[in-house]
């Protein structure tokens, strides 16, 4: 995994943990509108991220299309990555 990979990966990681965080104070919180809109965007940007990711380096999950040969295989998989780049 190169520089560029690891970055965007990171980046995305970090997207999302907020997407997921927002999401879970929004349960209990729904009529935050502020909280709501740093969600959308947040939402929007890690929507916009995964594109970009799966567009250079393959998909993510193994849900949605592929093409054949199946590519979700083609790794790396999460204990593969060293994160220390």
């Amino acid at each position: 995994m190169d520089r560029e990979q690891m970055q965007l990966l990171k980046e995305l990681m970090e997207i999302e943990f907020v997407v997921l965080e927002t999401a879970l104070y929004l349960d209990i919180h729904p009529s935050d509108e502020r909280a709501l809109r740093l969600h959308n965007t947040y939402s929007q940007r890690s929507s916009e991220l995964e594109s970009l990711y799966q567009a250079k380096y393959g998909p993510l999950k193994n849900t949605g299309m592929s093409k054949c040969p199946w590519a979700y295989i083609d790794g790396p998989w999460p204990w593969e990555i060293n994160f220390d780049l």
